[in-house]
């Protein structure tokens, strides 16, 4: 590194919305980038990252300072920068070869076309696709249509690749396995690299530097972490690192302190009104008399559960052999790859899907059909976008508090929106909300129904991490509240250790079962920084991550 090959001075961009308002996205933007430098810029939803990176593509104009490509300022699109984003945006009638070939064509015209499918071939080989030449994406995996637009980017031999977020819809697997390609590329290719994340442990395995954008209006970047840990950085490896805990304990806390200002969310709402839900499905008389007034302990019981599907190929047992005993009021976290099976466990929890063999028991009695006493909060909200946030949870308080007053229902509706941080925006629509904001209203829903079991199916999953760590946080102060026993499905090793008392590992599929049960022995209530600077969560994250370590093969691996 020896030059500044980029240069942002006092960069500017504001929009117009459609009623005259004017939103001001970056406030100015001062940063250096040097030749062969990995730049990470880590900032929150909405502050500004894809503006950011579309100016220095040359994609938006700013309206104020300049950006310079080696002195001279950048003005339009070119071939000096290779920009993938989010989306693949592939052309889905043409095979990978062809796909990349027209960025070639396109910038390379002073090449024989001998040269230009020599590029071709190198560049798709150098992202692990030199198998798939032929493939048209719809014959590929997320993962691999992903590598296509990096082989892509790179095929227009780029001074500068450009990253926004292109990793960030992947789930945690294939998402690993496209960061060591990345990393791979930056040794290899010896490219200038800006990858705009939200994700703090990515930044930190890439990057030479991480730039932190202040949240919105008017973003700024608020601080620049120079990262000096060794390479190669091995995930696993670099947990046990004390530099990279200092480290990453430092910038969490950062990004912490960056929303400390803003209105405290989940602050003091009403009392509940002394009214207790409707069962709306009680079993028979002589049932309930011989469960008496309920357990406490086995309130939750998965038995040799199993979940078979019927194919062309005949029928697949996704899940067997599951067995999972859990206490009233226990929280559990059901964690590993994608295909092992969580989601269907947790549907058939919910009553949602049908049980192939063995029984799910609640508080004694067996599960075969859905009901409010299950409330579940899946990773889309789906919420009646014509309603209000009011609106939305009143459907279920209403089925469930039917004697309950007018007053009564509201007072508990209003209660649980105030709690997820939502007092000012009650009687907002659903569909002028944020994927944050819906998801709050979601997680009210789910409480407000006082369930006996909630179901959370990676709720935060299609969230950016700073906006994911608020709702962590939110779910954690309600709860703390309602002591509901819960199973949540995560990709998300810190946030299964943050919220669980047990986190269940489940082995790859199919026939996945659990390989691995951690108890997390942690004093609740649990805050994420002191977390952060507690002895045991390290050894706790590690577990987790050598366990999926060990599982990180077969058909998911394989197709990432």
């Amino acid at each position: 590194m020896s030059q500044s090959i980029l240069s942002l001075k006092g960069v500017t961009k504001a929009y117009t919305g459609k009623g005259g308002g004017v939103s001001e996205v970056l406030g100015g933007i001062d940063l250096e980038v040097e030749e062969g430098e990995f730049i990470a810029i880590l900032g929150f939803s909405g502050a500004g990252k894809t503006t950011l990176i579309s100016a220095v593509a040359g994609l938006v104009d700013p309206d104020g300072g300049e950006i310079l490509l080696r002195g001279a300022p950048v003005s339009g699109p070119g071939r000096d920068r290779g920009l993938v984003f989010q989306s693949y945006s592939l052309f889905p009638w043409l095979t990978v070869e062809s796909n990349v070939a027209l960025a070639v064509d396109a910038v390379h015209k002073d090449r024989s076309a001998e040269a230009r499918k020599a590029l071709v071939k190198q560049k798709v080989e150098l992202v692990g696709l030199g198998h798939a030449m032929d493939r048209k994406p719809a014959q590929l995996s997320g993962g691999m249509r992903q590598r296509v637009a990096v082989a892509r980017a790179l095929a227009m031999e780029p001074e500068i690749l450009l990253l926004d977020e292109p990793l960030s819809a992947l789930d945690a697997l294939t998402r690993a396995k496209l960061q060591d390609e990345i990393e791979r590329i930056r040794k290899e290719e010896r490219r200038t690299i800006i990858l705009v994340t939200n994700d703090v442990d990515e930044a930190l395995l890439l990057a030479d530097r991480i730039a932190v954008l202040t949240p919105a209006p008017a973003a700024r970047i608020g601080r620049i972490f120079p990262i000096d840990i060794a390479r190669p950085r091995d995930r696993e490896a670099v947990n046990d690192d004390a530099e990279f805990q200092a480290l990453r304990r430092e910038i969490v806390t950062y990004l912490g302190s960056l929303v400390a200002g803003q209105a405290r969310r989940g602050g003091d709402a009403g009392n509940l009104p002394n009214v207790a839900p409707l069962d709306l499905a009680p079993p028979p008389k002589a049932y309930r008399d011989a469960a008496g007034r309920g357990v406490a302990n086995r309130y939750l019981e998965f038995f040799n559960l199993k979940k078979v599907y019927p194919t062309p190929a005949g029928p697949l047992t996704v899940v067997q052999n599951f067995n999972l005993l859990m206490d009233k009021g226990e929280f559990i976290s059901l964690i590993g790859h994608s295909g092992c099976g969580k989601s269907t466990v947790l549907t058939m929890a919910a009553g949602l899907n049908s049980i192939s063999g063995g029984s799910i028991v609640l508080d004694n009695r067996e599960i075969d059909i859905a009901g409010p006493d299950k409330a579940v909060v899946f990773q889309a909200p789906s919420l009646m976008p014509w309603l209000t946030a009011r609106q939305n949870v009143a459907l279920g308080v209403e089925r469930v508090y039917p004697h309950a007053s007018r007053a009564e229902r509201r007072e508990i509706v209003d209660y649980y929106l105030d709690r997820v941080g939502l007092s000012d925006a009650r009687d907002k629509l659903a569909a002028e909300m944020s994927n944050g904001m819906r998801q709050r209203v979601g997680i009210a829903r789910a409480f407000a129904l006082s369930p006996r079991l909630l179901l959370l199916d990676e709720p935060f999953g299609m969230l950016d991490s700073l906006t994911r760590w608020d709702l962590q946080d939110v779910l954690v102060e309600v709860w703390n509240r309602t002591k509901v026993t819960a199973v949540m499905v995560t990709h998300d090793v810190d946030e299964a250790i943050l919220l669980a008392d047990r986190v269940v590992m489940m082995t790859n599929g199919p026939n996945a079962t659990i390989g691995k049960v951690l108890k997390v022995d942690l004093p609740r209530p649990r805050d994420r920084k002191a977390l952060l600077q507690h002895p045991q969560f390290y050894a706790y994250r590690q577990e987790v991550l050598h366990f999926l370590a060990e599982y990180d093969h077969g058909p998911q691996a394989d197709a990432a």
